[in-house]
């Protein structure tokens, strides 16, 4: 190939554009790094970090490579040497930190500064604290493919006012908050796409699972991508090229564009999850994610608050967590602009489940119901401290047997919640937060709210 060919006349070795000048690797981990040389190529690896021989490795006889660094604790700025038989390459001012990925829809890729919409709440003072060497994005460039891709558009950059401002909200404060916590260099390649449905980031393979994406599949084969919604061609195009890189974990904030599939999406989420695990193949890797936030959808019949519920289905995974949005949320914006509370509370799921901080890091989430009387008391975990903060809890219901919901009382009672409605005297079901724009008020001694649940199974 015309690569190979060049390099074979003396050209240095490639690699992929988020091995650069300025990256964060993984600390305290076996790195890989990969990319294409001249066919037989020995490449001899020197990390500053290493006072070992170098790390040889030879390309085979396609051009492609691939070499393992094992990393040291949090440190840099290193420079990495390549010796080729061409000469030498540097790979300069790399950190040794933790490396997060950040993808979903637009309410990751929202940015900090008036980039994409207004900008977020509070940005204006968050960019003039911006500058931190030692936190580093990489944004990788919208990309579709029908098949996956070797490479991804993009460049490492310092955080800064100007970097900063055209980043993802969520993921900046979600950094930040490791960056003053952990005392160690952050780095976060952000991925995403807006508007886009999670089976556009799920592999082809695991897909089969899903026979109503057959048809998609099939039509994608051969083609050209042209569909951001088509399932894979985000995978292909967007996370293919990132693989196997060494991430700590995920933080993953989408669910809106699969409302109205969220039967689907109770399985469909999980599978998502188990495919990048697999294919990054780094074990059970931290997967943190947002709840969808209260808005007024048009029409919306119960489609929200079911889309919640099959979130919360993936908790069920080892190393999974979800950030609650129920009390910072805009009925009228599906663009909620309270980001910075978003990144932190994805942040206090890694430094409590991640990093072994001792902190609350889930709001309360119904356990279990009881009958008592005419009334229905509900258990919840995380719920230390529970607490409407002086005011008549919000957007409980309750039915009979007729399947009726009323609005009921719902009265706070150490850990639990007894809900009643003098029109219901025999209740066997409780809605909470239910509507899809209900900004609730529950929350627990950390300030984090409960997520909307229902007791029933009714359609």
């Amino acid at each position: 190939m015309l690569v190979a060919f060049l390099l074979a006349l003396g050209g240095e070795p490639k690699l992929p554009s988020f091995f650069s000048d300025h990256m964060v690797l993984q600390r305290e981990t076996r790195v890989p790094l990969w990319g294409t040389a001249a066919p037989g190529a020995r490449l001899e690896f020197s990390p500053e970090w290493r006072p070992a021989p170098p790390v040889v490795i030879t390309a085979d006889a396609n051009g492609r490579w691939r070499a393992e660094l094992d990393t040291p604790a949090a440190g840099g700025p290193f420079v990495i040497r390549i010796a080729h038989p061409g000469g030498t390459l540097e790979l300069r001012d790399v950190l040794v930190g933790e490396v997060w990925l950040a993808s979903g829809q637009s309410n990751m890729e929202w940015t900090l500064g008036p980039v994409v919409g207004s900008g977020v709440e509070g940005w204006e003072e968050a960019l003039q604290s911006a500058h931190d060497p030692r936190l580093r994005f990489f944004q990788v460039e919208n990309a579709l493919a029908a098949d996956p891709e070797d490479d991804v558009r993009g460049s490492w950059v310092q955080s800064s006012a100007e970097s900063a401002r055209g980043f993802s909200a969520t993921a900046y404060f979600f950094a930040r908050t490791l960056r003053s916590e952990l005392a160690v260099p952050v780095g976060v390649i952000s991925s995403e796409w807006g508007g886009t449905p999670a089976e556009a980031w799920v592999r082809a393979d695991r897909l089969a699972e899903f026979p109503e994406f057959t048809a998609a599949l099939v039509a994608l084969a051969g083609s050209q991508a042209s569909n951001p919604n088509a399932p894979s061609v985000l995978w292909n195009g967007m996370i293919a090229p990132l693989v196997p890189a060494a991430i700590r974990g995920v933080i993953w904030y989408q669910g809106e564009s699969n409302r109205e599939r969220a039967e689907q999406y109770r399985t469909l989420f999980p599978a998502l999850i188990r495919d990048w695990r697999a294919a990054f193949g780094r074990g059970d890797f931290p997967f943190y994610f947002v709840q969808i936030a209260p808005f007024a959808y048009e029409g919306d019949t119960g489609e929200a608050a079911r889309l919640r519920e099959a979130q919360g289905c993936a908790l069920a995974l080892p190393n999974t967590g979800m950030a609650v949005t129920m009390d910072i949320g805009d009925p009228s914006d599906i663009h909620p602009h309270k980001k910075r509370e978003v990144g932190e509370r994805l942040a206090l799921w890694a430094l409590a489940r991640t990093y072994g901080r001792e902190r609350e890091c889930a709001g309360p989430l119904y356990r279990r119901m009881s009958t008592v009387g005419s009334a229905i008391r509900l258990e919840f975990e995380h719920a230390q401290g529970l607490t409407s903060r002086g005011e008549p809890v919000r957007h409980a219901t309750i039915a009979g047997a007729d399947r009726v919901f009323h609005p009921a009382e719902a009265r706070i009672e150490g850990e639990s919640l007894l809900v009643s409605c003098p029109e219901v005297r025999a209740p066997v079901a409780v809605r909470f937060g239910w509507g899809a724009a209900d900004m609730t008020n529950l929350w627990n001694a950390a300030g984090l709210p409960a997520s909307s649940f229902r007791t029933d199974d009714w359609p």
